[in-house]
């Protein structure tokens, strides 16, 4: 028996689209963060990047469970003395919906050049397509 050894020039990559109206926001990040890295394929290698497009419509329509809108805060921190920054998952809601959803799949797809390459493959609108 012998194994197939995948290189980039058999990589075939499809688009998807997905609507994200009234779907929950962990459950559907799971589903676009599994398109990105290709785990869907049977030809799946950890060390490739072998994934599809996605483009992701409606964020602004996504669904949280629980207390989410209230209790969830974003941090950013600039490193100076008073330089933290807290803003509620409601706020930011309402100002960037798409980040909210690109955050969330962001932290699913693996660290460093490779992750960085998948999540370039990812568009994310708050309304419909343009």
């Amino acid at each position: 028996m012998s194994t197939n050894v995948l290189s980039a020039k058999n990589i075939k990559r499809e688009k998807h689209t997905i609507d994200a109206s009234d779907q929950v926001l962990g459950r559907l990040s799971v589903d676009v963060a599994r398109f990105l890295m290709g785990k869907h394929k049977p030809l799946f290698v950890p060390y490739l990047d072998v994934g599809d497009f996605v483009t992701v419509t409606n964020a602004s329509k996504i669904k949280l469970t629980g207390k989410k809108l209230d209790q969830k805060k974003y941090s950013s921190f600039s490193g100076y003395p008073g330089g933290l920054k807290l803003e509620s998952l409601d706020d930011r809601m309402k100002k960037h919906p798409e980040k909210v959803l690109e955050h969330a799949i962001k932290g699913m797809l693996p660290k460093g050049k490779l992750g960085r390459a998948m999540f370039k493959k990812l568009k994310v609108f708050a309304g419909e397509a343009n």
